[in-house]
């Protein structure tokens, strides 16, 4: 498949996905209008990187489906001097589109080869802002906190006190959260207000939990 293709596919997935589902943000639209997502996932998997649908990689991880990514990213209320944290980065996909909305990116993710495929990534298209580090991913990067928003790409049943602590004031986290005994997660925005959090729970949405924010099951004797 060509280039000429390619941006066939990502004009209708913003026109078909993101636009109708209420992501009306000039700002996000025109950052996934950027992007080119074939670049971020395996070459077996090109011809479908603008499928409606969560994209799985290897070892637990997935890019977001478009839609739940981009009302999560417009929720946000990103503004351009933000600095941005992403959890479970895996090939760098949702940092480079966060990378033409704020200041500075910088994706965590635990597995050493995605964290050198997304920065070869950003690197070919010339993205200067975003930074890639291997690390676990319940532990942020509290060295450069404090952080504007922080965006967890994967179900989550529980948040971290670390990641929360690595906020600003007045900061966000956007995740979906997902009880483990529920079949359907609900997208949410928790948001830091004189050193105390409260969420909002957004819309529906399903995507898998990720191991790491799995609540790990309490044994009795």
């Amino acid at each position: 498949m060509n280039n000429l293709a390619f941006e066939s596919l990502r004009k209708a997935m913003v026109d078909s996905q993101i636009r109708p589902n209420k992501v009306f943000d000039l700002d996000v639209i025109g950052a996934f209008s950027a992007v080119p997502k074939e670049i971020f996932v395996p070459k077996q998997l090109q011809d479908i990187a603008y499928i409606d649908e969560d994209i799985n990689l290897s070892g637990g991880r997935c890019i977001m489906e478009a839609m739940i990514m981009g009302r999560l990213f417009q929720s946000l209320n990103l503004r351009s001097t933000d600095s941005v944290m992403t959890i479970a980065s895996s090939t760098g996909y949702a940092a480079a589109v966060l990378s033409h909305l704020v200041a500075s990116v910088i994706g965590i993710e635990s597995r050493a080869p995605m964290v050198e495929k997304a920065q070869n990534s950003v690197s070919t298209l010339g993205i200067g802002n975003v930074a890639f580090v291997k690390s676990r991913l319940q532990d942020g990067l509290a060295s450069e906190a404090p952080y504007n928003a922080i965006f967890i790409e994967g179900g989550v049943e529980y948040i971290p006190d670390a990641l929360f602590d690595q906020l600003a004031e007045g900061g966000r986290l956007a995740a979906v959260l997902r009880v483990h005994d529920q079949q359907v997660g609900q997208a949410c925005i928790w948001t830091k207000t004189n050193d105390a959090i409260s969420m909002s729970a957004l819309f529906n949405a399903q995507i898998p939990v990720l191991d790491e924010f799995k609540v790990k099951p309490k044994f009795s004797f």
